[in-house]
């Protein structure tokens, strides 16, 4: 992790970016970003990029959005899901309110000239600096399995979806900080060795809190506690219901101690705009039977006209595809693009 004078450093940078965004400068950014298929986009993906990703689309900013499938198999044996996953992940997107006019959404493994960047890449990087990443070793120990090369790389593919498109700021939270630096360092020794192509690379940092799971653990899809954006409003419910809080019936804002309210009245709250303090106020001795009905409601309305936009998508399948091929097509051209500068840069134009 950096040092705090690295993460006041990058909370100040993103500070700037924001206020001049904010004042209409626009035209001098380029976002990308994106998530790997493996399974279907929460809440916790929603309020903690999605939101943000729309805001600055709408604001004007240059958007991209990639699709990693070829991430997934960084710590998995199989790639059984992933096409549903896919166009699932592009439904979602639009649900959400990303415009595929305004915003370039493409998949990894259709951009060869993107991928063609990991080996000048990779030459710009020692072993230590990739294994010192947090993800990779945070990774590797949820997969329980040995450190393979395309793990150990990943920070070097993030780099490459970075910087094809000249992107030069990422929305992150603050545990992602340390890609932001990698492909920073990339960057910069790119053009120190062979003359300049690749922009500054800066973070966004999102000011969302973290959201947790409905156990209060991190939310994610493979611990059964994250309600899914594609979710009815009946899942949802039946998902609410049955998450675990405790035997004490006065409902308070505890999160340490009492991770399962806390977690229902973080999302109460986010769901809502009110303060968990207040819910648990409000509620009191109506226990967690009453927790969970109101939990259940904001959550359903807030998602209700989102969910309303996603059936529409569901239901032309044609649609999304030509959404994703059209959004591969554009990666594409600018990789194509990119990769010559890189050759000429490097003298093997031929």
């Amino acid at each position: 992790m950096p040092n705090e004078g690295s993460y006041e450093a990058a909370l100040r940078r993103s500070q700037e970016i924001e206020a001049d965004i904010e004042a209409g400068n626009v035209g001098k950014y380029v976002m990308l970003t994106g998530d790997r298929p493996t399974g279907r986009l929460h809440m916790g993906h929603y309020f903690g990029t999605i939101k943000e990703r729309v805001r600055l689309q709408n604001l004007g900013v240059n958007t991209n959005i990639i699709i990693a499938d070829y991430q997934v198999i960084t710590d998995r044996d199989t790639t059984e899901h992933i096409q549903d996953n896919v166009y699932n992940m592009v439904m979602d997107y639009m649900a959400c309110g990303i415009d595929p006019q305004k915003t370039m959404i493409y998949t990894h493994s259709a951009v060869p000239a993107e991928n063609q960047l990991m080996l000048p890449f990779l030459s710009l990087v020692t072993e230590a600096e990739m294994e010192r990443n947090p993800t990779v070793k945070a990774e590797q120990i949820a997969s329980g399995h040995a450190l393979t090369g395309l793990l150990l790389t990943y920070p070097v593919h993030q780099a490459c979806d970075i910087l094809f498109c000249k992107g030069n700021i990422v929305p992150v939270g603050r545990d992602q900080l340390p890609h932001i630096e990698i492909t920073s360092k990339i960057a910069r020794r790119f053009n120190e060795r062979y003359g300049k192509v690749f922009p500054e690379v800066a973070g966004l940092l999102t000011s969302t809190p973290l959201i947790p799971g409905l156990d209060g653990r991190k939310m994610s899809k493979s611990y059964g506690n994250a309600i899914s954006i594609s979710m009815t409003e009946q899942e949802t419910a039946k998902l609410i219901k049955k998450s675990k809080t405790d035997s004490e019936r006065f409902i308070t804002f505890d999160p340490e101690n009492r991770p399962g309210v806390s977690a229902l009245l973080i999302t109460a709250g986010i769901c809502s705009g009110r303060d968990p303090k207040e819910i648990a106020d409000e509620i009191g001795n109506g226990g967690s039977g009453q927790l969970k009905k109101y939990t259940t409601q904001v959550v359903n309305d807030y998602f209700a006209p989102i969910r309303e936009r996603r059936h529409q998508y569901e239901n032309d399948l044609d649609y999304v595809k030509d959404v994703l091929h059209d959004g591969n097509r554009r990666a594409n051209e600018i990789a194509e693009k990119t990769l010559c500068e890189v050759r000429e840069a490097m003298g093997m134009v031929y």
